[in-house]
Parts: structure tokens; C-alpha cells; sequence
């Protein structure tokens, strides 16, 4: 054998020193970036199968919108009666015949099950995100995970927040993956075809103090409790709660924002005009609110004038003049969503209210999502656009909106009672009515109100 002349020996260093951190960089997958068809059902347990030993857990999952995320009848709805149409027309959105599929209905995306039976049909897809999804989820093919870029390790291990517990059924592994946020983002976070962030939760914590304070997802929305994970297990002090409390819930609509009513003079007189402030703080909520699929999502404040005889009527918020303001002050005469019509076909279709019920004048707490035809839309898969203006709440801040109220001459005495209340929805009610969906799914929640007195004064 040759021996390698010392000249060249800095040039191998050099060699062996690219091959290795290339390596380094680009380590082996181990996994398909697709995950479409790679399993069969009967790779993974039903849910009950792990409710036997974790009855707590699968208690609480089974009331969650993880257990319900197929068969959910908005997401029922949105998906064979929009999306599912929607990709068979040829266009840029095929993709989202099964890529809505991978996380509202896994195990079929998983078993190539594309599109599903419907709920009413009682497949296996009905079991939503079960445990063998969240519990077989290794990694994601994405520094930030999105759009169910998922590794997947499906098996007798079961990976969870800790390596000490015993099983006979499982092996049990720890996962850094899975007590993170980011195994959250495999899901909750999206982008269109057309490269629009359609849900950003997880960035939106990312930027967030909260990120730097390694608040994660799971300490708000995974309630963590002393207890037993199994009957014979070992007794904790942290024991996640699997209700996933999110917009669903009314404990977590009772913490997310506050409001706050003042105004500039603390009494009236007949004829004048009165400036009243109304402060809406995110003091407790790590991302944007609303988030996730929030171009359906309503939040809308509401302020109430009602004098000592009784009689209430709604003050218009002041104007700030910003581009795309538009869209968030309630117009009972403008029309959106009008891609639903060409979807269903829908001959002479020319839209639904955009704002629904909501009061004219209300500010609505809202990011807009356009399609390519500059609609506003509320199909996020065909979302070109949606950066004109986003009015909605971020972590920590504060918002303040301005009203004018003025005195009615003649009134020398007694007092006004101004209310301000902040409503929200998970859809617009105009969406509600046309689809049929159950009054729950539009009808109005208060997240806050707060209000004041004002006494009319006479200093003639």
C-alpha cells in the first residue's frame, strides 16, 4: 500500500473534516417525509384498549377535542362538504384531500385511508387523535414543526414524560418530544398551499415571553395534578390532565382576557360628550388570541349605554384609521366567504354576512384571510393571503379602544351605565346559520365585561 505524501496530508484532514459535518449536519431520517400509507389500522390500539389502565386519562381524553377532532361537526362540515370538494377541482388545494386528514383524523391518513368514511360510519378514524398518535410521536422532519411533519415510531414502546414507570402491556421511554411545545406545533401550526401561515400557535409562543420563560403548551392546556397514571402505578405529584382546555372550554375562556372600563370625567352634564376608554389586556395567554384557525374565529367588543329609565342602546368604537381597519368594525352589509358558492356549486350565490350578528360599529378582534381572488375566506387551505391587517391580541398586551358618548340636552340629573362586554364565538353566525351547525358552535360567549356608573350633574 501506497504511503500518502505529507504534502497531502492537510488536504485529507480537510476531506474527512467536510465528510463529518456533513454527516452531522444531514443525520439519516428515520422516517419518510411522508407518512401517508404507511401503517395499517391494526398497528394501532384503540383508545380503550389504554383506557383499561389509564382510566383517568382516557376519561378525560374522551371528553376532549382531541378525541372529537373527526367527528366534531364543524370539522365534519368544513371537511366533506368545502375541503373535500374543493380538491377535486382541479386547482392549486388538492392537497388537502388528505392533508387535513393527517391531523384532524390520523390513523386514516396514517393507513393510507384517504378520503375517510364519514363519521356517521363509524370508522376508526372517528377516534380522532387517540394515544397511540401522540405517545408513538418521536420527532418532526422540521426544526419547527408544521403541516404533520411528523416522525413516527409505532410499536411496543410508548413514549411518554418519563422512563421510570412499569408496564406489562408497553415498554415505556422517555421523550424530550413530547413534554415540548414543539410536538404541539406538529399540528397547530399550517400553511397553505400558497405558503400563507394559516396557524401559527406555536410561533406565536415562540416570540413570546412565555417561550422565554419555558411556559409550555402543556402547563396551560394539560392541567398537571397529583394522582396515578395507572392503578398500580406510582404516585405523582404531576399528572397531566388530558382535557387539552382550549377554546372549547369555558375555564379557559374565564382567563384569557381582561377588561377594564374609564372614562376621562368622572360625571356628566347635560350636552356634553364623554370619552370612554375600554382596556383589553392578554395577561394569560401565551400566543395570539384568537388563535389558531382564527379566520373563523370570532372575538368582537361590544359597548352599552343604558340610562335610569332603562333604555340601552350600542356606541360605535372610535376609528384608528389603520389599513384594513375595515375589517374589524362590524358592518351588517358586507359579504364574504363567497368562494363558498363556486365550492358547492352554488349557482347565484353572492355571499354570506361577513360579521354575522355582531353588532354595527363593534370592534372585532380579527387577521382576515383572503383566497387568490382577494375574497375573504374562511377556508384556510385557500388562504392566499392574510397579512393586510392583524387586529387580534398578543401575549402580554394591552389594547385600548375609544368611545363618545354624548349627554342628551335637557337632562339635568340621574345617572348613565355603560357596559362593555367582550363576546366571542367560534364561528360567525352567518357560517353557524347556512351549515346548520349546533347553536353552541356560533352563539356568543362572554370572555369579560366590566362597566361604570357616570351621575348626571345640573350646575345651573
Amino acid at each position: 500500500m501506497k504511503k500518502i505524501p505529507v504534502i497531502f496530508y492537510p488536504l485529507v484532514i480537510v476531506w474527512l473534516f467536510l465528510v463529518f459535518a456533513f454527516a452531522a449536519c444531514n443525520p439519516p431520517q428515520t422516517q419518510d417525509m411522508s407518512l401517508e400509507g404507511a401503517y395499517a389500522y391494526d398497528d394501532f390500539h384503540k383508545p380503550e384498549t389504554c383506557g383499561a389502565c389509564h382510566q383517568q386519562i382516557y376519561a378525560d381524553w374522551q371528553k376532549s377535542m382531541m378525541a372529537l377532532s373527526f367527528v366534531h361537526k364543524w370539522d365534519e362540515v368544513e371537511y366533506f362538504q368545502l375541503a373535500l370538494p374543493h380538491a377535486q377541482i382541479p386547482s392549486d388545494v388538492s392537497e388537502v384531500e388528505s392533508g387535513c386528514v393527517s391531523c384532524h383524523g390520523p390513523l386514516a391518513f396514517l393507513a393510507g385511508d384517504i378520503p375517510p368514511p364519514e363519521p356517521a360510519e363509524g370508522g376508526r378514524v372517528n377516534e380522532g387523535v387517540s394515544c397511540e398518535i401522540c405517545h408513538s410521536l418521536t420527532g418532526s422532519t422540521e426544526i419547527d414543526p408544521f403541516n404533520f411533519s411528523a416522525v413516527m415510531d409505532v410499536g411496543v414502546t410508548k413514549y411518554g414524560p418519563r422512563s421510570d414507570g412499569q408496564s406489562s402491556f408497553h415498554q415505556i421511554e422517555y421523550s424530550e418530544f413530547l413534554v415540548s411545545s414543539s410536538h404541539c406545533a406538529v399540528c397547530h401550526d399550517e400553511q397553505s398551499p400558497y405558503g400563507a401561515w394559516v396557524k401559527e400557535t406555536y410561533r406565536e409562543w415562540q416570540t413570546s415571553t412565555y417561550s422565554q420563560k419555558k411556559i409550555r403548551c402543556q402547563d396551560c392546556h394539560m392541567q398537571f395534578q397529583p394522582g396515578l397514571s395507572a392503578p398500580d402505578g406510582i404516585q405523582r405529584d404531576d399528572i397531566a390532565r388530558h382535557t387539552f382546555d382550549g377554546v372549547h372550554s369555558d375555564l379557559e375562556f374565564s382567563k384569557t382576557i381582561d377588561v377594564s372600563v374609564r372614562t376621562d370625567r368622572p360625571e356628566g352634564r347635560a350636552g356634553w360628550t364623554l370619552t370612554i376608554y375600554v382596556d383589553l389586556q392578554n395577561g394569560s395567554c401565551g400566543h395570539y388570541f384568537p388563535s389558531g384557525a382564527s379566520e373563523e374565529r370570532m372575538l368582537w367588543l361590544e359597548v352599552w349605554v343604558t340610562d335610569d329609565k332603562g333604555e340601552s342602546y350600542h356606541v360605535p368604537v372610535k376609528p384608528k384609521d389603520f389599513e384594513g381597519e375595515e375589517y374589524t368594525i362590524a358592518d351588517s352589509t358586507a359579504l364574504a366567504y363567497q368562494d363558498i358558492g363556486r365550492i358547492m356549486g352554488l349557482e347565484g350565490f353572492e355571499g354570506l354576512s361577513r360579521d354575522g350578528l355582531v353588532q354595527d360599529g363593534a370592534r372585532i378582534f380579527r387577521r382576515p384571510f383572503f383566497n387568490p381572488e382577494g375574497e375573504m375566506t374562511i377556508c384556510q387551505w385557500y388562504t392566499a393571503e392574510n397579512n393586510l391587517v392583524d387586529y387580534r391580541i398578543g401575549p402580554e398586551q394591552s389594547i385600548e379602544e375609544a368611545y363618545f358618548i354624548r349627554i342628551p340636552d335637557g337632562l339635568s340629573y340621574g345617572k348613565i351605565f355603560i357596559e362593555a362586554v367582550l363576546y366571542y364565538s367560534l364561528v360567525p353566525s352567518s357560517i353557524g346559520n347556512f351549515f346548520g351547525l349546533p347553536p353552541a358552535e356560533y352563539e356568543p360567549v362572554i370572555i369579560d365585561r366590566d362597566s361604570l356608573i357616570i351621575d348626571i350633574v345640573d350646575w345651573g
